[in-house]
């Protein structure tokens, strides 16, 4: 019988070697199913993955510090084409940030408010100047601290779970992570009209008020991110075209007309007022049915919440998303004082 010749296998190089085994060993760490957030490559896509269910998806400071340095990673690597970030347990993307660990932090001194704001604000900022497609799965509850992880990418894709609002002049503060920003710039007085009455906008909705680029039906997404992870080495007009191809297919809620559509005319009037005293005088004039719902929650709101929330939107209209967020920072501040 012939003497069998074996061949030696091919031989990584020891420096690639190395490279593959510490990349292996990275993200097996970070996709730990009970990680607060899993952090992966999969084809030329970074997934991140916000892994808290249980608590919406709130967002702490731990979190913000594992997904900086790795969006930073990624935006240099050239085998990484674009970025995808979603949320786990079917109801939330992400409710906000983790006010109540705040809030207890600050009754004692303790220095979380001022990281967490810090640092937050610096990711969104790393979110809104990426160099590489951002797309964001905003499928269930989007709010404060998750608005900010989506709204500032190139991309975010709403679903009919999408619930999305700004809250925070009902809890003293005002609505941050760039609100500044983005609010001012939607079509008309409706990002006035979301930041100072907290309304919640969903599915399809979030879609025609401007906040969510493509709707795709919640269970047609696992479908979207196994196509996105497979395109080769994808243009933004790639993606774009990827996305698009889902959202004309998406005929959820289809011929339903934008909530605020009838109202939109009212909105643009009341809310355009350069003071919140003259909202206030307008929405009374008006005595509209709508006009006094607007009326009795505003009542219900801090008035120092919405005078500075007016103000920021005032100024942020015509200042870059850094500048904001540089602003709101100081905001922040002042709010835990």
């Amino acid at each position: 019988m012939a003497a069998r010749v074996l061949r030696p296998l091919p031989r990584l190089k020891p420096f690639n070697r190395l490279q593959v085994i510490l990349q292996h060993l990275k993200m097996s760490k970070q996709t730990d199913s009970t990680a607060e957030v899993l952090l992966e490559k999969r084809g030329g896509a970074g997934i991140i993955t916000l892994n808290r269910p249980k608590v919406l998806n709130a967002l702490t400071l731990s979190m913000i510090q594992q997904i900086y340095p790795q969006i930073k990673t990624w935006e240099q690597d050239p085998e990484t084409f674009l970025i995808i970030i979603k949320g786990t347990g079917g109801k939330a993307f992400c409710a906000g940030g983790d006010i109540r660990a705040i809030a207890d932090a600050g009754k004692v001194g303790d220095r979380l408010a001022h990281d967490f704001f810090r640092e937050e604000y610096i990711l969104n900022n790393a979110i809104g100047t990426c160099k590489k497609p951002y797309v964001a799965l905003i499928d269930g509850i989007t709010m404060g601290g998750g608005v900010g992880l989506s709204v500032h990418g190139r991309f975010r894709v709403a679903t009919e779970k999408t619930l999305f609002a700004m809250p925070e002049t009902a809890i003293g503060l005002f609505p941050d992570v760039g609100g500044g920003y983005f609010l001012p710039r939607l079509s008309g007085k409706i990002g006035y009209y979301l930041a100072l009455t907290g309304f919640r906008l969903k599915g399809r909705d979030v879609l025609k008020a401007g906040i969510a680029t493509h709707f795709v039906e919640s269970e047609k997404l696992p479908a979207l991110e196994k196509d996105l992870i497979a395109l080769k080495s994808p243009s933004t007009e790639n993606i774009a075209d990827l996305l698009n191809s889902y959202h004309v297919k998406s005929k959820v809620d289809q011929e339903k007309e934008f909530v605020l559509d009838e109202h939109m005319e009212k909105i643009n009037s009341l809310f355009s007022a350069n003071s919140m005293e003259e909202i206030v005088r307008k929405l009374k004039q008006d005595g509209s049915p709508f006009a006094i719902k607007q009326l009795e929650t505003i009542n219900k709101m801090s008035p120092t919440s919405l005078k500075m929330t007016l103000r920021q939107l005032r100024e942020g209209a015509s200042m870059s998303l850094q500048d904001v967020l540089m602003m709101e920072y100081r905001l922040s501040q002042a709010c835990m004082c």
